[in-house]
């Protein structure tokens, strides 16, 4: 059975935008790894449409940074949406029904599926499907945008901590 994990980069007032505050090499060579380990990502229709980015090679592009847009290639994407009418290559469409396709998917996979983006892990969290959230923890102040958690937050249980790089910290949580 696989294991959903809700995990964002975050500030330390609440706040995510990959925008305001991008991970360090290091921090994304971790990113990497675990993209490359998946067993695959569920997206919201928002997140998804940002995530596109990493179809298409650009020639600017490091090997780090290739090495990522094929991991995100190469695992499965399943994409939560009533108004796309198609996704990109390894996506398939989820447009009903998020909670039996979820629970399907976790039945049916092993490993991790990682959720991407707050406001379909709120909804994820409200049907209890979610079974970690990791926050990486970044040394900015924000003082807005969208909140890593975007509805209330749940009853949860700090598991772990780790410092993943010189300035970042992981916290991992379960639900209580």
């Amino acid at each position: 059975m696989a294991k959903l994990v809700f995990g964002m980069n975050q500030s330390l007032d609440g706040y995510v935008d990959h925008m305001a505050f991008a991970p360090s090499p290091t921090l994304f060579r971790y990113f990497i790894e675990e993209a490359q380990g998946q067993a695959g990502s569920v997206y919201g229709r928002r997140m998804y449409e940002v995530m596109r980015y990493w179809d298409d090679d650009h020639p600017e592009w490091d090997a780090e940074e290739h090495a990522f847009a094929a991991a995100w290639r190469n695992q499965p994407k399943w994409v939560v949406s009533r108004s796309l009418k198609s996704v990109g290559p390894n996506a398939r469409l989820i447009e009903d029904d998020l909670e039996g396709a979820i629970r399907e998917l976790k039945a049916k996979r092993d490993g991790e599926i990682e959720v991407a983006g707050p406001t379909l892990a709120q909804s994820l969290t409200e049907l209890g499907l979610i079974d970690e959230y990791r926050i990486y923890l970044h040394p900015v102040v924000l003082g807005h945008g969208k909140p890593y958690f975007a509805g209330p937050r749940p009853p949860l249980h700090l598991v772990a901590n780790d410092r993943i790089d010189e300035d970042v910290i992981r916290l991992i949580y379960v639900p209580s």
